[in-house]
């Protein structure tokens, strides 16, 4: 039997709710980053973390020249939102295993490729 898995988009969107899914696994991230695992473009990472920024879902920081995302740890529905997140990221186990497999460190100066 072929199941057709349909992505939900209880967040407004569905890069959003992606965007908020990889946020769940990999606890912080930046937009390109983002983009990469979720494979679409850096400027629909960054509109769907501007408005999620905006609504309070997110939040950012600032690392170097960088800005850094995480969930909003005072938004008062977090830990119901990151349980709900973890159920949807279920039904899609290739992002689990495209986050699991991210370089999350920068590469050593001069090192080569």
């Amino acid at each position: 039997m072929n199941m057709v898995i349909r992505m939900s988009s209880p967040f407004g969107g569905t890069t959003r709710t992606r965007v908020l899914m990889a946020l769940q696994l990999l606890e912080e991230s930046y937009p390109r980053e983002l983009a990469r695992l979720l494979r679409v473009p850096v400027s629909g990472a960054l509109s769907a973390l501007k408005g999620l920024e905006r609504d309070g879902l997110v939040s950012a920081r600032a690392l170097g020249r960088t800005r850094v995302f995480r969930f909003e740890p005072r938004y008062f529905a977090v830990r119901e939102m990151r349980a709900y997140l973890a159920r949807l990221a279920e039904a899609d186990p290739s992002l689990s295993r495209r986050a699991e497999q991210l370089r999350r460190r920068p590469r050593r100066t001069g090192k080569p490729l």
